[in-house]
């Protein structure tokens, strides 16, 4: 099978399984991960990374079995996608640590977060402000698109600016 027709058949099962879910803007919630998989597409990720990109929610936030993902992708995309996916009571660090250990996880988690962040202009201030916080303290140095994403969502906040300062800071001085 050749790699458009295996992107085609991908596509059809992610947009299967998320049939009937919405965005917070009220998008089909399939734009998100065709968004996620355009990002890393063209950073010039592979296909399965491209995949993973379509199917990075499936485990999460449908009924797909682990079996399934794999049968429409391969084991490197299954274990990127169950990298990805938060389990009940997670531990973050152990999360994000372990997505760091996996180049597809990284590229397709930095996409996901880049797209989060540029949707989230249409969400209220309080999710604005935890979505920043949240991203400064785990994913700014996941690429250099995300900290520009950071700046312009922090600006759409009524918060003065003065407040928001430490986005201004050089990326090293974010680290813990």
């Amino acid at each position: 099978m050749d790699e458009k027709e295996r992107l085609r058949l991908a596509l059809e099962y992610a947009t299967e399984k998320h049939k009937g879910q919405k965005r917070i803007g009220g998008d089909d919630y399939i734009t998100h991960p065709i968004a996620v998989c355009e990002i890393v597409k063209a950073q010039g990720y592979d296909e399965d990374c491209q995949i993973a990109a379509l199917f990075h929610d499936l485990l999460e936030d449908t009924n797909a079995t682990e079996e399934e993902v794999l049968k429409h992708g391969s084991p490197e995309i299954l274990h990127a996608v169950k990298l990805l996916t938060k389990e009940k009571g997670y531990d973050m660090a152990k999360y994000i640590d372990a997505i760091r250990n996996n180049p597809i996880a990284f590229a397709v988690k930095a996409a996901d977060r880049l797209h989060n962040l540029q949707c989230a202009l249409v969400t209220d201030e309080e999710f604005k402000r935890k979505y920043i916080l949240e991203t400064v303290d785990w994913y700014m140095d996941f690429s250099p698109q995300i900290r520009v994403a950071v700046k312009r969502l922090a600006e759409s906040l009524k918060t003065p600016m003065a407040e928001l300062s430490f986005l201004y800071e050089p990326i090293e001085s974010w680290k813990k």
